[in-house]
């Protein structure tokens, strides 16, 4: 292209990929439910960019990203539902009514030319903690103002998202009501007390006639560790992706350790493996 692209060619060029006569038959035939987990692969790529500082292939990701976007929007325009000029126009619109401290004082219209409902003039926060809370605030009036009678402090939490990033979701909104561990040591108390609880199961036997009662014994162990990460201010998914970083690193490592030795992994002992583990760890530290 000679000049710069801009939004209005990648909706052109989605929209020719959905063209029933001359597109692509794999974009042709894809809908909605086909598109989504393909949706959430992306946002992880973005994500793992992200973690990885990779600022190069950020831009990628997120181009893939929005084309996810844009795919969508082609798709909803095709059964007259919306189009990608509805989705911009529905963020801006709840972006300004969400955030009336820096909008309303300005005397700021909404994306469809109107005042912002419910948005006072004089609105402030205090910092970004008080804006958390007016923000889930103004997201409750919305869904009542919506027909939504669901008054829980819970309403409204999606069940399509990760489900540790559930877990947290829903202890925020129950600490925003008090129901919550004053500190760290009773949640770490309570890890060790469901730690045990697992012990027990494990030791009645029969894994797979207790394959229930292990289900709901560690799925307690991983909503208390999501919860101490909350308390800790540490977002689950960077820990366990950092995590499983740190376990490639250490696990390749002790391949090629074996490999330099003349053996492969899987024909050691694991008490050999262990000593490559250890091996790596060393190195990695910079202790040997």
């Amino acid at each position: 292209m000679d000049k710069p692209a801009d939004i209005a060619d990648l909706l052109a060029i989605m929209a020719r990929l959905r063209d029933r006569d001359s597109g692509c038959p794999w974009d042709i035939e894809q809908d909605f439910a086909s598109i989504a987990a393909y949706t959430i692969e992306e946002a992880y790529e973005v994500a793992d960019a992200i973690d990885r500082n990779d600022l190069d292939h950020l831009k990628d990701e997120l181009g893939d990203l929005l084309l996810q976007v844009v795919f969508h929007a082609q798709m909803a325009r095709e059964q007259g539902a919306f189009d990608f000029g509805d989705v911009v126009a529905a963020i801006c619109d709840k972006m300004t009514r969400r955030h009336p401290h820096v909008f309303a004082a300005q005397g700021c219209a909404n994306a469809a030319g109107g005042r912002m409902p419910g948005a006072a003039a004089d609105a402030s926060v205090e910092d970004a903690e008080a804006q958390t809370r007016e923000w889930e605030a103004q997201k409750q009036r919305e869904r009542q103002a919506a027909g939504d009678d669901d008054i829980s402090a819970l309403a409204g939490i999606s069940r399509g998202m990760p489900e540790w990033q559930r877990a947290v979701k829903l202890q925020a909104r129950a600490a925003r009501v008090g129901f919550d561990w004053p500190g760290t040591d009773p949640v770490i108390a309570k890890l060790h007390e469901e730690i045990e609880e697992v012990r027990v199961e494990f030791a009645r036997g029969d894994v797979e006639a207790n394959r229930e009662r292990l289900q709901d014994e560690i799925g307690d162990i991983l909503f208390v560790c999501a919860n101490l990460a909350r308390h800790a201010k540490v977002d689950v998914g960077a820990a366990l992706r950092h995590a499983n970083l740190k376990f490639e690193r250490r696990f390749r490592s002790m391949e090629s350790l074996a490999a330099g030795e003349g053996t492969r992994l899987a024909q050691l002992p694991l008490e050999q493996q262990d000593a490559y583990w250890d091996r790596a760890k060393r190195i990695e530290r910079g202790q040997e």
